[in-house]
């Protein structure tokens, strides 16, 4: 082992070990709430394109860059999967649709596949009519089942002839493509899709694609790549959303907003300024990165200083973080009509500084060191932990952030444990049950949370335990040709939270102890489920 590597597994240790004696749970966080959500509080599932639909190369579609990532056979993907088949969605609409009326959800988050619709990615070379049909279908099938789509334009599977020839997201000409795509989208079913996402989770699109290639297209322009991608996915959201409002919200009245995703970052040391400090410049560098150009009009002012400072250091004469005109500002400013936000886990944050001369990077522009508690519930993917307290606390940071904007939770789940595909899932209920709950403690703080769309994470690129939609029901076979059916017990547990939050009265006088009752047990749940609904 190289010495340097040496200090740092003795200092996460050292921090682990203060972490352990200096943090303790409070019995607030650990406690149940029984009360009520809003009776027009939405309750849905997602999934996105590239994950689910498979016919990767049929009826007219063109490659993605997921497409050529995937099929490159470099060991970037578990097992070399590809989504060739995934959860073959784009055969299987119908049967989608029972599974989703069989989960009571009111509202299915989806994501339009852009190279499915137009092949090469640009409007004015060919409209593929045959995935206009496709998704029309399925939107009209949605709606026939008093399901409301929730329809994301780009869930980061963007055509590869766009990268090929431009570089993708590092050119800025992906503004004007991304912009008449979405004119596409609003045109030919803006008349049934009442609301609309332009991009889910743009920073980790931005920093697993072009800092870390870690995902498609897999890049690893450090330091430099990912900012210039956000910049412009900053600006193609803001120039659809101007389309949307100038255009089609007159005749469509439907509301555009973007969804971004991030963890809660907690002080490691609560006593410390520095930590504090720390824990707050994370959240800018995540969450605030993308949200406050769309609510204040430019990056937050913590990744202008650091950034500029860093580069200065690095002997560049100019920041690596690219500027907003004025102009652009004001372009910019106030292109949401809500707030779409993903969580799932949180981590303690703690202060270390990164010299300069490392080079440029987005880790080392941060200047922190991100942790977890041993404690924590593992779930079975090496970041993933159960940390419901976060969720509420990222979901009050927003609303006092950014004006109390209207939030929408688009994703939000748990990944199934790799060497176990376990049908009792009762971890899974755990964290659903945790994480809900701590949204119900909120609603006095969060009064515009309007809705959870639970959003499964895929495992070995959907080969494992797919969309919860579908995940709830089948699970696929690497040894065989085909998709095997089966109901998961968190299928039932969560089609029975709405039932269980928005009751008046709770189903049994042995769970009526409002705000008391410490977390029951898996079982105990279970069994309020049944007295609750009828499966």
């Amino acid at each position: 082992m190289k010495p340097v590597r040496v200090v740092a597994l003795w200092w996460v240790l050292l921090l682990v070990s203060r972490l352990g004696a200096t943090r303790k749970g409070s019995p607030e966080e650990a406690s149940f709430y029984y009360g009520t959500f809003p009776l027009g509080f939405s309750w849905g599932v997602g999934s996105s394109a590239f994950q689910t639909e498979g016919a990767w190369d049929q009826d007219g579609k063109g490659p993605s860059i997921w497409d050529a990532f995937t099929h490159s056979g470099k060991g970037r993907v578990l097992g070399d999967e590809t989504a060739d088949v995934a959860c073959d969605g784009y055969y299987k609409v119908q049967e989608d649709i029972v599974l989703l009326r069989e989960l009571h959800v009111s509202h299915y988050r989806f994501s339009l596949s852009w190279p499915r619709l137009l092949p090469t990615g640009v409007r004015a070379d060919k409209v593929n009519k045959r995935g206009i049909k496709f998704y029309s279908d399925f939107i009209d099938a949605l709606l026939k089942s008093n399901i409301t789509p929730v329809v994301t334009l780009h869930h980061w599977d963007l055509p590869q002839l766009l990268q090929v020839k431009y570089g993708g997201w590092q050119n800025v000409s992906m503004v004007s493509y991304f912009g008449d795509y979405a004119d596409l989208c609003f045109e030919a079913f803006g008349d049934r899709v009442k609301h609309w996402i332009t991009f889910s989770d743009p920073r980790t699109m931005a920093e697993k694609g072009y800092e870390t290639g870690r995902h498609a297209p897999g890049l690893q322009l450090h330091g430099t790549g990912l900012y210039k991608a956000a910049h412009h996915i900053i600006k193609a959201h803001a120039q659809a959303w101007h389309s949307y409002n100038s255009t089609w919200r007159s005749k469509q009245r439907g509301l555009v907003g973007i969804s971004l995703n991030c963890d809660w970052g907690e002080p490691m040391d609560i006593s410390s300024p520095k930590d504090i400090e720390a824990a707050e410049r994370y959240l800018q560098f995540c969450l605030g990165w993308f949200a406050n150009p769309i609510y204040a009009g430019d990056y937050p002012q913590v990744m202008k200083d650091r950034i500029r400072k860093k580069s200065a250091e690095q002997g560049l004469d100019m920041s690596r973080l690219p500027v907003f005109s004025l102009q652009e500002k004001g372009y910019i400013k106030g292109t949401s009509d809500f707030l779409g936000l993903g969580h799932f886990t949180t981590r303690y944050i703690t202060e270390r500084n990164y010299p300069s001369r490392q080079g440029p990077s987005y880790q080392n522009d941060r200047d922190l060191v991100e942790l977890v508690d041993p404690n924590w519930p593992d779930l079975g993917s090496k970041w993933l932990y159960s940390v419901p307290w976060g969720f509420r606390r990222l979901l009050h940071f927003a609303q006092t952030q950014y004006g109390n904007p209207p939030i929408y939770v688009t994703e939000n789940g748990a990944s199934q444990i790799l060497h176990c595909m376990q049908l009792c899932d009762e971890w899974r209920i755990q964290y659903l049950k945790g994480y809900i709950n701590e949204m119900l403690k909120g609603g006095k703080l969060v009064p515009q949370s309007l809705g959870n769309l639970f959003y499964q994470q895929p495992d070995a690129c959907c080969r494992l335990l797919l969309n919860y939609a579908r995940t709830a029901k089948e699970t696929f076979s690497m040894e065989l040709p085909h998709l095997l059916s089966y109901t998961m017990t968190s299928l039932k547990g969560y089609k029975c939270f709405p039932r269980i939050f928005l009751s008046q009265t709770p189903p049994s006088e042995k769970y009526s102890n409002r705000g008391t009752r410490l977390l029951i047990s898996s079982h105990e749940f279970m069994s309020l489920c049944e007295a609750t609904c009828r499966w």
